[in-house]
């Protein structure tokens, strides 16, 4: 009857039998696990896209996949759009997220074969998601003076970056994205991420990419004469047309002869000379001789050729046309306040900048202000020799930004290499006794199921994947402490000695919405 009715709706519509329906469902997240598979941890391998249109994107970021990847099946698009919508929340753990939801129907599928039902597999792995949160608030380390403790949160970012780049490339990006957070920052108070400006640069390598204690403005000056490079400058922050406008209504003016068209045209240019006078005289009054003071205007409106001319006599640098978002960071970069007109305008408005220069790159300009005073935004400058390496700096310079936001906020750490997902599974292990009946099988598949990432790790390393994981175990058994799997060596050592460390956010998160997807 179900089929009957289902058919008159949509008759194109494949309809599938519910035991059918569970293994295609399962198929659907195992078939994107093995995808995102072979990304995981630093020795991850590199994806490469290819667009109709014959556009190449190169990544092994999950979420950049999942985002880019054309996904038909609407289990397999239920998974993607979730996994990428926590790394929008949390800024990190999308690969991790569709191993371990795929590995969780995995470990249910060999339980439903031999004929458990799905309720009560789902009920185990409810319990055992209870379980585990609760052990990872105790297994998690406090850090409630990691704002001050620089150190601590370079090795996040780096453990985040080495994910993502290579690792020459991670280790400076590191230092950058952390001197950024920390620039923006302010102890006991939420850190707004969208005061980081990521300015792409194409040229030089990857691993001249900076911070930069201030803006990077993607527009020169438009006067040949203008100073490029000026050092003590008061930044003005206008938006005062200083062109000539047409009316904002369908209007024309009317003259009989050449000397009151002439008059017309004399009066419109002295409107727009008094508004550059005021800002010449403005200069006059606040760079005395001799103070070594300088002046900087940045309009968000027109300065037309005649007055960019007057000001570049006067050695005034002058930007035009600037983006909003510009000058709202502005402000809080060098202080001020943005002006909207030149009458009565005090000193007060004015901000600073200790050097502001403009370099040139082709045909492209750049303005760098730079030493800034407030410093409440800042400029994460990326540079690479081509479009591919400029794109996966900006795809790892974000993950790296929430991840150390995300350290801050929490005041806490979880130890990485694998410690916590092998610390977990011992911990259900003990503890599935406390679930009673068949439920206490979807307790193991889900311990079985959160070794998929030690294991994981080990496999795209080379490593025997068996012999990795259980050296691991061992070793937490013998000694009770956070033991992780060494990349390298294939052994045994403390991750958080190494400063290899993830954020107890994105773990909550994974254990979370992996099995709420999952059940």
């Amino acid at each position: 009857m179900a089929t009957r009715e289902t058919n008159l709706i949509n008759p194109n519509a494949e309809i599938v039998a519910s035991s059918q329906c569970l293994m295609v469902n399962v198929a659907a997240a195992r078939g994107l696990q093995s995808v995102l598979k072979s990304n995981l941890g630093p020795r991850g391998t590199l994806k490469m896209l290819v667009g109709g249109a014959g556009q190449i994107k190169i990544t092994k970021d999950g979420n950049v996949l999942l985002h880019e990847m054309q996904i038909q099946h609407p289990t397999a698009m239920m998974i993607a759009r979730a996994a990428t919508a926590m790394d929008d929340e949390v800024g990190d753990g999308t690969t991790t997220a569709v191993l371990f939801i795929g590995e969780l129907l995995k470990q249910a599928e060999r339980f439903t074969s031999e004929g458990l039902h799905p309720r009560l597999i789902t009920e185990g792995f409810e319990a055992a998601r209870d379980m585990t949160l609760e052990f990872l608030d105790a297994f998690k380390v406090p850090q409630p003076k990691i704002f001050h403790d620089r150190e601590t949160l370079v090795n996040v970012a780096r453990s985040s970056l080495r994910s993502k780049l290579s690792q020459d490339v991670a280790d400076k990006m590191a230092e950058a994205v952390v001197d950024c957070v920390l620039s923006i920052a302010v102890e006991g108070e939420p850190i707004d991420l969208h005061m980081v400006e990521i300015m792409e640069m194409q040229h030089r390598q990857a691993s001249e990419s900076t911070f930069i204690k201030g803006l990077v403005l993607d527009h020169g000056a438009r006067h040949p004469d203008m100073p490029t490079s000026l050092e003590n400058c008061h930044i003005l922050t206008c938006n005062v047309s200083m062109e000539y406008e047409k009316t904002e209504i369908s209007s024309g003016f009317y003259y009989s002869s050449a000397e009151q068209r002439e008059k017309l045209v004399e009066s419109e240019r002295k409107f727009t000379d008094e508004k550059v006078k005021q800002v010449i005289d403005f200069k006059r009054r606040v760079c005395q001789a001799g103070d070594n003071k300088t002046f900087v205007v940045i309009n968000q409106k027109g300065i037309d050729p005649m007055s960019l001319d007057m000001l570049a006599k006067e050695g005034i640098m002058a930007l035009r046309r600037a983006k909003r978002r510009n000058m709202e960071r502005l402000a809080l970069a060098c202080g001020g306040t943005a002006v909207n007109s030149f009458d009565d305008v005090e000193p007060s408005v004015l901000g600073y900048a200790g050097r502001v220069r403009e370099e040139t790159l082709g045909e492209e300009k750049f303005t760098f202000v730079e030493d800034v005073q407030q410093g409440k935004s800042c400029t994460l400058l990326l540079r690479g020799p081509n479009k591919h390496t400029i794109d996966q700096l900006k795809d790892a310079a974000r993950d790296g930004l929430r991840a150390v936001k995300n350290a801050i906020e929490d005041a806490a750490l979880v130890p990485g290499a694998g410690a916590f997902e092998v610390a977990a599974y011992r911990m259900l292990q003990r503890r599935k006794s406390a679930v009673t009946g068949r439920a206490r099988l979807g307790v193991e598949a889900f311990a079985q199921a959160l070794l998929t990432i030690p294991k994981t790790l080990a496999e795209n390393s080379g490593l025997d994947v068996q012999e990795s994981v259980i050296k691991v175990e061992e070793e937490q058994e013998r000694d009770e402490q956070p033991v992780g799997l060494d990349l390298t060596t294939g052994e045994t050592f403390l991750p958080a000695a190494e400063g290899i460390w993830d954020s107890p956010s994105v773990k909550k998160q994974i254990i979370s919405l992996s099995t709420v997807l999952a059940t």
